[in-house]
């Protein structure tokens, strides 16, 4: 029997796509993905869990997209029926609920499609690790590692297993996560304000910075806007809980930008920072205060800088980025004398290797992905645009300078992201094939993940991947500016095209 794919597209409703993969399920409300298909896959994560022990505490919640109800109650129908004990948070963030999972819990479901559009729905799963009850060694769910990703697919695939109705349990309800989550975030953030931003906080009861949340109107808004508050100013833009986006849901560039959208409302209020979540708030990008989109790339950047300037010996620092995250974070790193270890891409694998690091006694500080996702073990195992907002908040604070001239004084590249349809990810696997042999000789091949190629005496590099969450392969080129970074693109395109 042939080895079964730990990722795949399925096509079952026309043209729209049920991704299934390590990243979780995903598909479109009402064709490919069902409330049927949650319940089923909710369940097949339960049984999964009840297979390894007993008593199983499972948390669950989703991110506010209209329609999400459906697939949530479906998903603790399926839950309470494989046996486990449910929590429900309702509408909360993904790093809400990772949080919340710091407390004993087994695993946790998360009802989200992310940063897709609005008629996309899916499901998130976070486990426990495997050194007590409910808890990994460091007390934290994250995303399951590759192996139990494969092991919950094949689950679900067998089908799930429903228990007695003598032996299943009520759900509860737990409305004090997004508090819990946001408060204990605030209190770390103390002692990184400085001196400067401290003396703000005690006069003004705020760091006297401005900010404007752009929360999709959805789950981010439950946990930042009053997080936010606790440390500035805080004018709301797109945090009503009503579900529907006003823009297309990736914070990028094109989707900020436009007449009463983040990059125009931040100097139009005269805001010092604007940000901009995606609807389960695991990704943060920025805009500074000319209203420049500073993106989701400096999110890392500008986290680790305010964490690695407060330590005092940095040269023990660790910090773990993706293969697609720029290189940015490893400039920055030699500035300060610490080291950055790189993982395939996808939070499973940088939670993944933050934890084992750190089991091996290492200082790993910071952790994340250049597509706006922070890591801060003081918190979770979790991306956190909660996190990523307060760390550059404390910065701004503590260097009292605009966020331009913070972002000036980093090192700059051009970074170039494109795709390309392709019928599965194994599909993808002769292009990664071919773009490897062409670049042999010209710099380091990484096979981690498709293919990255870093070309050093350029100071430039090029990954060529499948996704993970999408049927597409994934062209990212980085270089000192556009026109090389474009000539990268250009040339693995043309590559691509012989085989896709």
């Amino acid at each position: 029997m042939a080895k079964k794919k730990t990722t795949k597209a399925l096509r079952d409703a026309g043209d729209a796509p049920l991704m299934l993969g390590i990243s979780g399920m995903r598909g479109i409300m009402g064709q490919s993905l069902t409330p049927e298909i949650a319940l089923r896959y909710a369940a097949a994560f339960g049984t999964y869990l009840n297979a390894r022990q007993d008593g199983v505490r499972v948390l669950i919640g989703r991110d506010g997209r209209r329609g999400g109800e459906a697939y949530y109650e479906a998903a603790v129908a399926g839950l309470l029926g494989s046996g486990c004990s449910v929590r429900r948070l309702g509408i909360a963030s993904t790093p809400t609920i990772g949080h919340a999972a710091m407390e004993g819990y087994d695993g946790a479901v998360i009802i989200t499609a992310s940063h897709n559009p609005q008629e996309w729905n899916g499901l998130k799963f976070l486990v426990a690790g495997t050194a007590g009850h409910g808890k990994n060694e460091f007390g934290f769910a994250s995303a399951p590692p590759i192996d139990k990703a494969q092991q919950i697919i094949e689950q679900y695939q067998r089908g799930p297993e429903w228990l007695p109705p003598s032996t299943l349990r009520p759900a509860q309800e737990d409305h004090d996560a997004s508090y819990h989550h946001w408060l204990d975030v605030s209190g770390l953030m103390i002692e990184l304000l400085g001196d400067r931003g401290i003396a703000q906080l005690m006069e003004h009861g705020h760091t006297g910075l401005r900010c404007v949340l752009d929360a999709v109107n959805s789950a981010g808004a439950t946990v930042g806007v009053p997080f936010l508050n606790n440390l500035a100013q805080v004018v709301q833009l797109h945090c009503s809980p009503g579900g529907i986006f006003p823009h297309t849901p990736e914070p990028t560039k094109e989707n900020l930008s436009g007449k009463g959208e983040l990059c125009s409302v931040v100097p139009g209020v005269g805001a010092d920072v604007g940000f901009a979540q995606d609807p389960d708030a695991d990704r943060l990008a920025i805009v500074d205060e000319k209203g420049r989109y500073i993106g989701e790339e400096y999110t890392l950047v500008l986290s680790a800088l305010c964490l690695l300037e407060m330590l005092e010996d940095p040269s023990q620092a660790v910090l773990v980025a993706n293969l697609s995250t720029s290189r940015m974070i490893d400039d920055l790193a030699q500035r300060y004398g610490a080291r950055v270890e790189r993982t395939p891409v996808g939070e499973a694998h940088v939670a993944s290797r933050m934890i084992q690091l750190l089991a091996k006694g290492q200082h790993v500080v910071l952790g994340g992905e250049g597509n706006g996702g922070v890591i801060w073990p003081a918190v979770s195992y979790v991306r956190d645009s909660i996190v990523g907002m307060g760390l550059t908040l404390a910065l701004m604070a503590r260097h009292g300078k605009p966020l331009s001239a913070i972002v000036d004084n980093l090192p700059s590249y051009a970074i170039i992201k494109s795709k390309q349809d392709i019928p599965s990810k194994e599909a993808a696997q002769p292009a990664i094939e071919l773009v490897s042999k062409a670049f042999e000789g010209r710099g380091r091949i990484d096979l981690q993940d498709g293919v990255r190629i870093d070309l050093d005496e350029q100071k430039a590099w090029l990954s060529v991947r499948a996704s993970n969450t999408e049927p597409i392969v994934r062209i990212i080129a980085e270089a000192p500016n556009d026109k090389a970074a474009k000539a990268l693109i250009d040339e693995a395109r043309a590559l691509l095209a012989k085989v896709c």
